[in-house]
């Protein structure tokens, strides 16, 4: 069955409850700090691997899990999609 991987770039208001979230809904996540944009404001970076199948859900939940209001110019999340091989837990 096919893989994807989440990159969603998520703001530090946000992450706790984006991460809460995929786990409660039975998705692994592994969660980086990172910065960037044009301000230099502090990102969460959040890896999440899912079947091809579950996307759509995955990132439903990521979406409905960003409460924080977007700053001018500036969104709540980014959200990339990548296709990939595998992935394994161990």
């Amino acid at each position: 069955m096919a893989k994807k991987l989440i990159l969603a770039i998520v703001g530090q208001a946000d992450a706790e409850s984006v991460a809460n979230a995929l786990v409660a809904h039975q998705y692994p996540v592994t969660r980086l700090s990172s910065t960037g944009g044009f301000l230099r404001r502090g990102q969460v970076t959040l890896l999440v691997g899912v079947e091809a199948d579950h996307l759509p859900n995955a990132l439903d939940v990521i979406r409905f899990a960003c409460h924080s209001e977007p700053v001018a110019d500036q969104h709540r999340a980014t959200l990339f999609v990548v296709n990939t091989d595998a992935f394994e837990q161990i």
